[in-house]
């Protein structure tokens, strides 16, 4: 007749066990409330509660990646773009995140969108395509700087893609096009210059030496010779051309 009332007494005594006792890993946190006061974050470990009079909430002490959705923005010379962007944040006061704010996910995701739109509608369109690194920067500095109370951290922001009108995409490609031609001519008038350079030095060295001129012409000949050629122009030396012009009037 007894044991009924043991075995009952039993399993309530196990479940107030249950109740009481809680595991926490490692990269969790859990904020104690006791009768509606918070009194805490505990663990990682085993920790005890108070059955019916404590409650905790978990909090992953994790980096959390967020994407923020596109947004329409319109940059400071009026260009209207789509920007989208990832969050990279964790919580370092586990008790903030709880009390301060309702949603500390939520929160920070509207947070971003913001700030999103408001950095980069406040930068002209090439700063925005070209300057990624420094509006990282600002994103993160502003959005850090609004989460602080909640006790969340941001790490970094990162700008994910910037999608352009067609038609400014088109004049882009056009630009870009243009500007590879002006390098190609540049780069092709550099060469000739240099090579007129050392055409110059090797004609100065050549006049200066009369020997170095008559084994080139040699060594021409020798080149001539090698591919077969049917007809060979033997150049006159100036001396003998001005020679044979100097009879010519005489005669």
């Amino acid at each position: 007749m007894e044991a009924p009332p043991l075995i009952a007494l039993g399993v309530v005594a196990l479940f107030f066990l249950l109740s009481a006792v809680k595991v926490i890993p490692e990269y969790e946190r859990a904020v104690v409330f006791r009768l509606g006061r918070v009194i805490g974050a505990k663990g990682p470990g085993l920790i005890l509660l108070i059955p019916i009079i404590d409650r905790m909430v978990r909090v992953s002490l994790r980096t959390i990646t967020l994407d923020v959705p596109t947004q329409d923005v319109v940059t400071r010379d009026n260009v209207s773009v789509q920007v989208d962007a990832v969050v990279y944040f964790r919580v370092v006061d586990p008790v903030k995140a709880i009390v301060e704010v309702e949603d500390f996910l939520y929160a920070t995701s509207q947070i971003a969108q913001t700030t999103l739109r408001s950095v980069c509608g406040e930068a002209d369109l090439d700063e925005l395509l070209s300057q990624r690194e420094k509006i990282n920067r600002k994103l993160q500095e502003i959005i850090d700087r609004q989460t602080d109370p909640w006790g969340v951290k941001v790490i970094a922001v990162e700008l994910k893609k910037i999608d352009l009108p067609e038609e400014l995409r088109k004049a882009l490609a056009r630009q870009a096009e243009a500007e590879r031609e002006r390098r190609a001519k540049i780069i092709s008038a550099e060469a000739e210059y240099q090579a007129a350079q050392k055409l110059k030095e090797a004609a100065r060295i050549l006049s200066e030496e009369p020997a170095a001129l008559q084994l080139r012409y040699l060594e021409t000949l020798h080149t001539i010779g090698l591919n077969n050629a049917k007809t060979i122009v033997l150049p006159v030396p100036l001396e003998l051309a001005k020679f044979l012009e100097k009879q010519t009037k005489e005669d």
